[in-house]
């Protein structure tokens, strides 16, 4: 009998000398999944280290605690409700594989307790937080994390049981809720809800992907040296606080997905996993490979079976307890090769599949979305990938790894490339189409002008790049300073192309759609652990008196028409015209058209190329007064294409427009 071929591999023919590689890691995860079911196939049966482990009640309201160290001695738990001493009532108990076990009474500890375990190992001894832990809470005065007893009398009701995720095209407004605020401080869950939230659906966003989530020791991270997996981070609030922001977020048709971090953990001993049980290799390889080289963190073994049930049942528990709508996995290039993927160019397929393949890597993303989707068949998952392996965003029966999305990480390096190294009369409408629209055809990205990344200290946001000091002096609506002028216009352009482009879904972080001014830097010893960078300025935004606001206004309108188009990214993206010595570009997706003039001083009169024959309605530009242009086109102007004889059997004519310098134009065919 003929061996299928996987789909993955025919739909592209450059792969089939990779076969081998390709279906050996599918076959890996088949073997894998098999063993971890026992056969079933149902991964959520395997996924349940959460119910087991960590605090619980048990049925007649007594407390369990359990937790998995192979290599310890002894563990004692102390507390506030033991005088945080070792005693016999806390002296946890063995009861095979690794597996330790304390069952305490209802009065044994309450609500808001804190508490650690003392674990022995042979030589040894060490204060550890649970590796299962739920709520993890840092000391004000000392800055010391401990456990936390978290059982309200009460817990949260949800008021939207099911969400189902509008992903049509998927808008996703990026943020962190620490940064969020205003003021220079640590922004809460509840300040979000009821601040932040509102904004972003008056921006037209269908989904919010929150960073920062797990628990993390140090704040300036950015909620990448994760701690504490199964605790939401006490630093912005309560996890009722939290299950409440996402509630609100489903009642008004908002997505949320979580920045999940499995790529690596923190270094730290007394607050992480690092060498929990006495040992380094519990939870993290225990060769060469255990320090991460660029990040100064733990890389995890995903060979062994324990850790494996660690980190899917992490996704299982941010799944149910929480109800978010999926993840973005962070690192995954960094996951995907022995390497990192560090100082490797990936110019060709060999370079994926070279033998430098992390095979317990890639079968654990692929049982990661494959648990992710049966737990929630409507979830989202989105891979932070930067290398290009080929069928990262497959599914798994066609060969693929099985994300939902990837990010389209080549476009903000691409518009950082452009803004400092090519002259305004350089940029190509050639080069930009095809940047934007050169991808997989059998994946979904997901397409940015800038995130987070863009924005740490090191770097530049867009409009600072575009307009850098200038924006502190000139931003007043009634001063037309020319690098202000020239920034705005290409700001709009820029994240209009990148936008109108998509094939699966857009992402911006928050405050970028309006150029907030300033970077993002937390607080740290080199800044005098200074707050001023780590917060978003809103009331500049909502000035009247400046231009941040004419920025908003674009991005409201043009995320509104987006989300208003059901299938939008689904659309076929046709070139209708580009010339680079104009510097003018045009596609049409659907009924919509969409040109582009950016050259910096040429302005075009009754400019013509063809489109399919019939009446166009202009819908609006980015030279419109509301988005801090001149008004110089009509709006709602009705266009006609002029026929021509040569092109009438293709149904085409002439769409002649007015075309300003550095101005899009949206126009909707009738």
């Amino acid at each position: 009998m003929k061996r299928k071929t996987l789909k993955l591999i025919k739909n592209d023919p450059w792969l089939e000398p990779f076969t081998q590689a390709i279906e050996g890691r599918h076959n890996d995860a088949l073997v894998k999944l098999d063993h971890l079911t026992s056969g079933s196939g149902k991964l959520k049966d395997f996924a349940k280290a959460h119910l087991y482990y960590g605090l619980h009640h048990l049925s007649n309201g007594d407390w369990v605690l359990r937790e998995w160290a192979p290599n310890a001695t002894d563990i004692y738990v102390v507390g506030d409700f033991n005088g945080w001493r070792e005693c016999a009532p806390y002296r946890m108990r063995q009861v095979g594989s690794g597996n330790w076990e304390l069952q305490l009474p209802a009065r044994g500890m309450k609500h808001g307790e804190l508490f650690k375990l003392i674990v022995h190992w042979p030589g040894g001894q060490g204060e550890r937080i649970p590796a299962y832990a739920t709520r993890v809470v840092q000391d004000s005065r000392t800055h010391i994390f401990s456990a936390q007893v978290w059982s309200p009398e009460e817990s949260y009701e949800w008021r939207i049981k099911r969400f189902k995720p509008r992903r049509d095209p998927l808008l996703i407004y990026e943020c962190h809720i620490g940064m969020a605020q205003e003021q220079e401080t640590v922004g809460t869950y509840e300040e979000f809800r009821q601040h932040v939230l509102p904004r972003v659906v008056d921006l037209g966003y269908n989904a919010i992907q929150i960073m920062a989530i797990q628990e993390h020791p140090y704040y300036g991270s950015f909620g990448y040296h994760v701690s504490s997996f199964y605790a939401a981070s006490s630093r912005f609030g309560t996890p009722e606080e939290l299950k409440r922001l996402i509630d609100d977020a489903h009642e008004a048709g908002i997505a949320v997905i979580m920045d999940i971090v499995h790529s690596h953990a923190v270094k730290n001993e007394v607050e992480g996993l690092g060498r929990f049980d006495g040992t380094g290799n519990q939870y993290f390889y225990g060769d060469g490979r255990r320090e991460h080289p660029a990040w100064d963190s733990l890389c995890f073994d995903y060979g062994k079976d324990e850790v494996l049930n660690f980190l899917l049942s992490n996704c299982r528990y941010w799944l149910e307890e929480y109800h978010f709508d999926g993840f973005r996995f962070d690192g995954v290039t960094s996951m995907l090769y022995y390497n990192h993927g560090l100082g490797q160019a990936f110019g060709s397929y060999g370079d994926y599949y070279d033998g430098g393949e992390d095979t317990n890597a890639i079968t654990y993303l692929t049982l990661a979305n494959l648990l992710i989707h049966e737990v929630n068949r409507h979830a989202i998952t989105i891979a932070e990938e930067m290398s290009g392996m080929p069928g990262l965003a497959c599914s798994f029966k066609d060969g693929g790894i099985g994300f939902d999305y990837r990010m389209a990480m080549g476009i903000p390096d691409y518009w950082i490339k452009m803004i400092k190294e090519r002259k305004d009369e350089d940029w190509r409408p050639t080069s930009i189409f095809w940047e934007l629209t050169n991808r997989r055809a059998d994946e979904r990205t997901i397409s940015y002008a800038e995130s987070h990344d863009q924005a740490l200290v090191g770097d530049k946001t867009i409009i600072f790049r575009l307009i850098d000091k200038e924006m502190y002096w000139h931003m007043m609506v009634d001063d037309h300073d020319g690098t202000v002028e020239r920034g705005i216009a290409l700001h709009k352009m820029i994240r209009l192309v990148t936008a109108s482009t998509i094939n699966g879904g857009y992402l911006n972080f928050m405050g970028n759609e309006w150029g907030h001014p300033e970077w993002i830097d937390f607080p740290r010893e080199g800044n005098d652990w200074s707050y001023k960078y780590a917060r978003r300025q809103w009331s500049l935004v909502d000035r009247k008196d400046l231009k941040y606001q004419f920025l908003n206004n674009w991005d409201h309108d043009v995320i509104h028409l987006l989300d208003d188009t059901p299938g939008f990214e689904s659309l076929p993206v046709i070139k209708l015209w580009d010339k680079d010595d104009d510097q003018v570009l045009a596609f049409m997706r659907g009924d919509l058209v969409f040109v582009f003039n950016f050259n910096p001083t040429q302005s075009f009169t009754d400019y013509g190329f063809l489109a399919p024959e019939g009446e166009y309605r202009a819908l609006f530009d980015t030279d419109n007064p509301r988005y801090g242009g001149y008004g110089n086109i009509a709006e709602g102007t009705q266009h006609l294409t002029q026929a021509d004889p040569l092109y009438a059997d293709k149904h085409l004519g002439w769409l002649k427009l007015y075309i300003p310098a550095r101005t899009a134009i949206i126009l909707r065919k009738q």
